[in-house]
């Protein structure tokens, strides 16, 4: 995979991340977006560091930046200098996760048997993709507040500013049922697309619907002309491997580094 790919898929990131804020900060070795309509989202408070930055220096560089927030999450999107932030950060007690982006080298797939269609998040208690998404959360996060469900519900109406298209997808059951979802990032300026959260209800789970998905976006993001095709999954979480019998290769890493 020539490396300007990569360049491409970290300059897509960034930039997403820009446009969906409500408040853009810039820092020493990188930039804070804010957004307090989502305060719950580290998505959306969280710090981005793309170097150069010393990284021994890079908590108390947090601490400075995010001082007025409850929680700290930093994503380090250099692929040398992600590696060494590790110690620092696990000594000032941070959760360290690593991210891996990988791209799509496979064939198109064909048409998907089960039926996937764009979807708008729907109004307020009662679209059914905010249905969906919104059980899961509650299942994923039983304890958590209804501020916080709120929040990591809605912050999808951000993302529709990070890119020139976003569009959410859905499939179903033969009920209508909404059954498994992703978002689908589109530049097909820059001939570059992002398939982000895939999700499938807890009782569709082994059913096929999340390969539904996953081959409607691509189709959809060849469709709209965009040859390279990426996503982000967890370096140490099943999704990774799952997502590689499905044609997607790896091709770099972030370090995201949280602590609550």
């Amino acid at each position: 995979m020539p490396r300007d790919d990569l360049q491409r898929v970290q300059d897509f990131r960034l930039s997403f991340a820009r446009r969906q804020a409500a408040e853009v900060r810039e820092v020493p070795g990188g930039f804070l977006v804010l957004d307090g309509r989502y305060a719950r989202s580290h998505e959306h408070n969280q710090l981005h560091i793309v170097g150069p930055a010393d990284p021994e220096g890079l908590p108390a560089l947090a601490d400075e930046a995010m001082a007025f927030l409850p929680h700290r999450q930093i994503t380090v999107h250099d692929q040398a200098l992600g590696p060494l932030c590790v110690p620092a950060f696990e000594r000032a007690g941070y959760r360290h996760v690593t991210e891996v982006l990988m791209v799509h080298t496979g064939p198109v797939p064909r048409a998907p048997a089960a039926d996937v269609v764009e979807r708008e998040l729907g109004p307020d208690p009662h679209g059914p993709l905010r249905r969906a998404v919104t059980a899961q959360q509650r299942r994923w996060m039983p304890d958590a507040d209804e501020r916080t469900t709120h929040d990591l519900v809605e912050r999808r109406t951000a993302r529709l500013a990070g890119a020139d298209q976003v569009l959410f997808l859905a499939a179903h059951d033969d009920s209508g049922e909404i059954t498994s979802w992703a978002d689908l990032y589109l530049e097909p300026a820059a001939g570059i697309a992002q398939i982000e959260e895939v999700v499938t209800a807890e009782p569709y789970l082994r059913r096929g619907y999340a390969d539904a998905v996953v081959s409607s976006a691509l189709r959809r993001a060849a469709a709209a002309g965009c040859a390279l095709r990426f996503l982000v999954a967890d370096q140490d979480d099943w999704p990774l491997r799952w997502y590689g019998r499905r044609g997607f290769t790896a091709i770099g890493r972030t370090h995201v580094f949280s602590r609550f």
